[in-house]
C-alpha cells in the first residue's frame, strides 16, 4: 500500500508498506468501529454517572432540622472573639440537645480540650473547627458494605416496627439491580402479611427475586430457603427482612438470634447485619443498638428519615457507646435518598451557617 506524507519543503513523499488484504482492512475498520464505539459507551457511562450524582441528595440540603440546633448554640460562640467557660458549656449544650448524649459529649469536648491546649488556639472561631475535626475523626471508618468471598453475600436487616426496614431493603435492591447485581429478597417478616407484599412490590420494580413463606411460618425457614434459591440461581446477594419486634421482648430476640444463626448455615455467607433505626427517636434508639447488638452482632446502621430529625447526634451515640458505624442513611423518600454514610459531609452539614 503507498501512503503520501508530507516531505521536508512540504512536498508529497510516498512510503510503500506491505498490501493488506481485503481481509486485514475489514478487520482494521472493525477495529476502530469497535474502539470509537467503546469510547461513546465510556462517554454515556460518564454521563449517566454524574446524572446519578446530580440526583444523590445534599447532606447540606437535606439536614436542615438537625442543623438548626446546633446553628443557634454556634452563632452564640462564634459572636465572642475569645474561648471562655462560657463556649464550653453551650457546645455542650449543643451536643446534647441533638441526642449525642452526656457521656458521649462529654468524651468529645475532653478531646477538644486537649488539641486547644496542645495547638494553642485562643479564638472561637478556631474551637468550632476543632469540634469539627473531632467530630470527623470519631465517626471515621470504613462504611462499605461487606460481601462475601462466595457468592452468596447474605444481609440481615432487623429492628422494631415502623423504622422502615422493608423500604430499606427495597430501596437498597434498587441501588444493587441498578449496578448489575442478581438479588433474592427473603420476606422473613412471617408476621405481618402486609410486609411480605410491600417487598414484593419493591421485588418486581427492580427485578429481584422474592421468596416468601406461609403468613405466620417460620422465619428461619424463609431465609434458609431464600439463600438455597440464591444459591441456586447464581444470585449475588440476599438481602433478609425480619419482623418488626420489641427490643424489650426476650422471647422475640432469642427468636431473632435463632435467624442468625440458621443465615450462617446455609450455602451463603452473614456479611452484615443491619439495624435500622428511626432518627427522630434519639436516645431510645441507642437502647435499641445495645439490644440487637447482644442478640446478633449487629454490624452497622441504616439511620432512616435523618432529614426530617433534630436528633441527628444519634449518630456519634452509637458510634461512641457501641462502636458500631452508621453505614447508611435514608434523607427523602425515593430510592436514591438512601444513601451511603458520608461523614465530613454529615459533619459539614450540620455546622454549615445559614
Amino acid at each position: 500500500m503507498v501512503e503520501p506524507v508530507a516531505g521536508i519543503l512540504g512536498s508529497s513523499v510516498a512510503i510503500t508498506g506491505p498490501e493488506l488484504t481485503p481481509e486485514e482492512e475489514a478487520a482494521n475498520i472493525a477495529a476502530a468501529e469497535q474502539a470509537e464505539q467503546e469510547g461513546e459507551d465510556a462517554r454515556l457511562a460518564r454521563v449517566a454517572e454524574e446524572a446519578a450524582e446530580d440526583e444523590r441528595p445534599n447532606f447540606l440540603e437535606r439536614l436542615a432540622k438537625a442543623r438548626s440546633t446546633f446553628s443557634g448554640f454556634l452563632g452564640s460562640v462564634l459572636s465572642r472573639s475569645q474561648i471562655d467557660a462560657e463556649s464550653w458549656n453551650e457546645l455542650e449544650e449543643a451536643l446534647i440537645r441533638a441526642d449525642v448524649g452526656i457521656g458521649p459529649s462529654q468524651k468529645l469536648l475532653d478531646a477538644v480540650r486537649v488539641t486547644v491546649k496542645e495547638n494553642g488556639l485562643a479564638t472561637s472561631a478556631e474551637l468550632v473547627e476543632a469540634v469539627k475535626d473531632q467530630m470527623k475523626a470519631d465517626l471515621a471508618g470504613p462504611v462499605t458494605l461487606a460481601r462475601a468471598q462466595t457468592a452468596p453475600t447474605i444481609w440481615l436487616f432487623v429492628g422494631v416496627n415502623g423504622v422502615g426496614k422493608t423500604t430499606t431493603i427495597g430501596k437498597l435492591g434498587k441501588r444493587l439491580t441498578d449496578q448489575g447485581d442478581r438479588v433474592v429478597m427473603a420476606a422473613g417478616d412471617t408476621f405481618r402479611a402486609a410486609a411480605a407484599e410491600q417487598l414484593g412490590t419493591w421485588a418486581d420494580r427492580c427485578g429481584a427475586d422474592l421468596v416468601r413463606g406461609e403468613e405466620g411460618g417460620d422465619p428461619s425457614a424463609v431465609i434458609f430457603d431464600a439463600v438455597a434459591s440464591a444459591a441456586a440461581k447464581g444470585a449475588d446477594i440476599v438481602l433478609a427482612d425480619t419482623a418488626g419486634r420489641l427490643h424489650n421482648k426476650t422471647n422475640l430476640m432469642e427468636e431473632l438470634s435463632k435467624v442468625r444463626r440458621v443465615a450462617d448455615k446455609g450455602e451463603g455467607t452473614v456479611t452484615e447485619v443491619l439495624l435500622v433505626l428511626d432518627a427522630t427517636t434519639g436516645q431510645n434508639g441507642l437502647q435499641q443498638a445495645r439490644q440487637f447488638t447482644e442478640a446478633t452482632e449487629v454490624t452497622g446502621v441504616v439511620l432512616t428519615k435523618l432529614d426530617g430529625s433534630a436528633k441527628g447526634g444519634i449518630v456519634f451515640a452509637i458510634r461512641s457507646e457501641l462502636g458500631i458505624p452508621v453505614k447508611l442513611v435514608g434523607l427523602g423518600e425515593t430510592a436514591v435518598d438512601l444513601v451511603d454514610f458520608n461523614s465530613d459531609e454529615f459533619v459539614d452539614a450540620l455546622f454549615a451557617q445559614d
